[in-house]
C-alpha cells in the first residue's frame, strides 16, 4: 500500500542481437542466457516481448566481417541486418511492439569506432554526422519507431531530427544516448556485436569521463534542445546520481541502459552464491525506477517480465 515506486513489464526495453542466417541462434559466451538470433528468431523474440507486456525491443546487428569497412557503408544498406529485422518485426506485429534502432557506426566499421577516422586515427565529428543522418533515415524507412543515436558525436540529434522531418518521418522519436560514459562495463556487448576484437584504441575522445557529472547535464541539455524526445544514461547502476539529476532537472523521459557488464556481474555473482539471482535482478531494476527512470533497457527484460506477470 505504501510502496513509493513500482516496476512493470511496460518499464522495460529488451535489447536483441541479430545475425545472418535462418533458424540460427548463437549464445554469447560472456553474456550467459543471451543469444544472437537470425531475423526469424528476432521476430519470435519480439512476439515474446509483446506477450509479456514489454512495449519495445532494441536491435543491434552483428555484421559479418566482410561487410565491415573503414567508412561503415553497410550502415546505409537498406537490406542490412538491422533493416531486415525491423521490417520483419513490423510486418509480423505492426504497432503491437515498438522497435528501437541503434545509430552508430561501430557495428559496421573495420576499426570498431563509432565514427569515421582521420588519417591520424582521430574520430572526425562532422564527417561522421553525414553518415549518421543517412543511417537514421535508412532505419526510419525500414519502420523504426525510435532512433537511438549512441555515437556521442556533437550535433547529431539536431542533424537527425532535421533529416527525419524533411523525409516526413514526423512521428519517429529520438532517444538520445546523451550521457554515455567511457565505461569498463561494455565488454560483453562488444563481444555480442563482434566489434570488441576490432577496436583500435579507445573511445575516450567522444564518450564521457566517469568522473564527470556536470558534463552529463550539459550534454543532456544540448540533446533536448536539438529535439530529443527522451534521453539515456549509460551505464546504469554506477550512474544513478546522473539519472536522478537528469530527471530532477529536465521534463523529458529518462532511460537507463543496464549494460552487458552489469548484467554479467549479476549472473556471475548468483552463480558464485553471493545472492539469489531473481532477487538481485529485481533489486537492481527497482533502483533505476527509484532514481527516476521512465524505463530501462535490460537483458533481464524477459525474465523480469515473467516474474512480474506471475
Amino acid at each position: 500500500m505504501v510502496r513509493e515506486n513500482s516496476l512493470s513489464p511496460a518499464d522495460l526495453i529488451w535489447p536483441l542481437f541479430i545475425i545472418e542466417g535462418e533458424g540460427a541462434e548463437q549464445p554469447v559466451a560472456s553474456l550467459p542466457g543471451v543469444s544472437r538470433w537470425s531475423v526469424d528468431g528476432i521476430v519470435e523474440r519480439a512476439k515474446e516481448a509483446r506477450d509479456l507486456g514489454i512495449p519495445c525491443v532494441a536491435l543491434f546487428p552483428n555484421t559479418q566481417p566482410e561487410k565491415r569497412s573503414d567508412d561503415g557503408s553497410e550502415a546505409l544498406n537498406p537490406d542490412n541486418l538491422m533493416c531486415r529485422a525491423t521490417k520483419a518485426i513490423k510486418d509480423a506485429l505492426g504497432d503491437e511492439i515498438g522497435v528501437l534502432t541503434d545509430v552508430a557506426l561501430d557495428p559496421y566499421t573495420s576499426h570498431g569506432q563509432d565514427g569515421l577516422l582521420s588519417d591520424k586515427g582521430y574520430v572526425e565529428n562532422d564527417r561522421t554526422l553525414e553518415v549518421l543522418t543517412k543511417q537514421s533515415l535508412n532505419q526510419a524507412n525500414a519502420g523504426a519507431d525510435i532512433i537511438a543515436p549512441s555515437d556521442m558525436m556533437d550535433g547529431r540529434v539536431g542533424a537527425i531530427r532535421d533529416t527525419l522531418e524533411h523525409a516526413d518521418h514526423h512521428n519517429v522519436q529520438i532517444m538520445a544516448y546523451s550521457a554515455k560514459y567511457a565505461s569498463a562495463f561494455y565488454g560483453p556487448f562488444r563481444d555480442a556485436v563482434g566489434s570488441g576484437g576490432l577496436l583500435k584504441g579507445d573511445k575516450k575522445t567522444y564518450q564521457m569521463d566517469p568522473a564527470n557529472s556536470d558534463e552529463a547535464i550539459r550534454e543532456i541539455a544540448m540533446d533536448i534542445a536539438e529535439g530529443a524526445d527522451s534521453v539515456m544514461v549509460k551505464p546504469g547502476l554506477a550512474y544513478l546520481d546522473i539519472i536522478y539529476r537528469a530527471k530532477s532537472q529536465f521534463d523529458v523521459p529518462v532511460y537507463a541502459y543496464q549494460v552487458s557488464g552489469e548484467y554479467a556481474l549479476v549472473k556471475a555473482g548468483a552463480a558464485a552464491g553471493v545472492g539469489d539471482h531473481d532477487a538481485l535482478m529485481m533489486e537492481k531494476l527497482v533502483a533505476f525506477k527509484r532514481a527516476g527512470c521512465s524505463g530501462i533497457l535490460s537483458y533481464f527484460a524477459a525474465d523480469a517480465a515473467k516474474l512480474l506477470q506471475g
